[in-house]
Formats: structure tokens, sequence, C-alpha cells
């Protein structure tokens, strides 16, 4: 198993902390050689450092999702340096402020969907075009468990991780014939750096959260990261167009 991804070329995006990095270390670990992608250089070039220290292959490329020009550059460089990308984790989003609808700035609205689905349309556009070219491929995009309901005062991240569900849909129907598999994870609360604080500065609603959870606990990034790296390996060659939700029993409420 630890053979999984061996010699797999693949680009991770956000890659730089929380549930990019233990993607990008994951895939990693299972043999793949990872693009780290991030807007933050030094986070970006930390990941690489993480991935090498454990005797894995990885170098950073910095792109801004919501740039389209900055997305095509980084398939590109990819393709240049490897011969072709195999593999892609979409996981750059942004959550926005949290506002009643009737409270949302326009300017907070069009940059939280500049990233999370702009930025996810680029980010798919372009990986396919590169997938096509060498006989398929296979993508997971990160959505949201907020993509599955409606979130009191996240009008536009949840709306927006909805349009994710349905970009990977339309481009998992478009992708069958070409070789290219496309499917999402929907993570819920997971401990990331902005979690961490959250927890911290309201424990006790911390704890409240932490215990609705059927399965007993706040997720990790790590339980992320095998969701995407099993939709893109092999065991999941017969699976595509799914929004797989890795949110410890939430959403079977």
């Amino acid at each position: 198993m630890e053979n999984l991804m061996n010699n797999k070329i693949g680009l991770i995006t956000a890659a730089g902390s929380g549930i990019g990095r233990a993607s990008a270390l994951t895939f990693a670990k299972y043999g793949a050689k990872v693009v780290v992608s991030d807007v933050s250089e030094e986070a970006g070039q930390e990941t690489v450092r993480l991935i090498k220290e454990k005797g894995g292959e990885a170098l950073f490329v910095p792109c801004n999702v919501a740039d389209e020009e900055q997305v095509k550059a980084l398939v590109d460089k990819t393709v240049e340096l490897y011969g072709r990308l195999d593999f892609a984790h979409n996981n750059a989003g942004i959550s926005g402020a949290t506002t009643p609808i009737t409270e949302v700035a326009k300017a907070d609205w069009e940059k939280t969907y500049a990233v999370n689905v702009e930025g996810m349309f680029f980010s798919l556009k372009y990986e396919m075009l590169a997938m096509e070219k060498t006989g398929g491929g296979a993508i997971v995009n990160t959505a949201s468990s907020s993509g599955a309901i409606g979130v009191h005062g996240l009008s536009a991240y949840s709306s927006s991780k909805w349009a994710v569900n349905g970009l990977t849909k339309t481009a998992a129907l478009e992708g069958g014939k070409k070789g290219i598999r496309v499917n999402s994870i929907l993570p819920g609360m997971t401990r990331t750096p902005a979690i961490d604080k959250w927890m911290a500065e309201v424990p006790e609603q911390a704890a409240a959260v932490e215990a609705s959870i059927p399965i007993g606990r706040i997720g990790e990034p790590e339980d992320q990261a095998k969701a995407a790296l099993f939709l893109c390996s092999d065991l999941a060659s017969y699976v595509t167009g799914v929004n797989l939700p890795v949110e410890g029993g939430q959403l079977s409420e």
C-alpha cells in the first residue's frame, strides 16, 4: 500500500497548511511526486521541506487560484517538469465573513466566489486539458459539508461550496470518456489552524460542537487527506462524480 501512488505526478493547491499540507504529505508518503502550491511561499516551502525530510519528492510553485493565468502557469509548470499530470487536489478556498445575508458586502461575496468558485473552475479547466493529452487522471475538489446544508451567517461560503459540488459532477460527466475522474470531499469541522484558534476562543461552544459529532471527535486534516488519496488512487477507479462527506456523521442527522 505504501506504493499506492508510486511515481504518480500531482499538484495540490493551498498546500501550505491544514488539509492541503496533510494531503501533500500523505500523497508523498504513498509514492507520489507532489507539486506544492500556495499563495504563501514560506508556508509552501515548509511543506516541501517536510516532504523531503521524510524521503519524498516535492517542489513549490506559487499560485493564487483566483488568477486564471497563475493557475494555467501552475499546471503548465507541472507538465513541463514532469511530462504529465496524473492527479490534482484542488483544496484552495476561503470561508469569508460570518455575516447575515442582509449585511453581506458585495466585495466580500465576490472575493469568496473568486477563490472558491472561479478558482475551482480555472483549476478544473487547465487540469482537465492537461490530463486529456496523456490519457486521463483523477481530480479531487475540496468542497464542504456546508455545501450540503445551509449555514447561518455563511451564505457566500455555503453557496460557493454548493457550486463546487455542481462543478464536480459536471466535470465528471465531461471527463468520463476521456479517462478523467472527478470527485469532491465534503469536510466537516476539521482541526485546521483557523479551527484551533476558534476552539481556544470559545472552548465551551467548541466542546458542545465536538460532542454533537456522531463519531465523537472533530476531524483531523489527515482524515481529509486520506479520503482525497483514496479518490485519486486506482482503488477508486470506478468512482466519479461523487461528493463524499468526510464529517464524522454530522450529515446523517
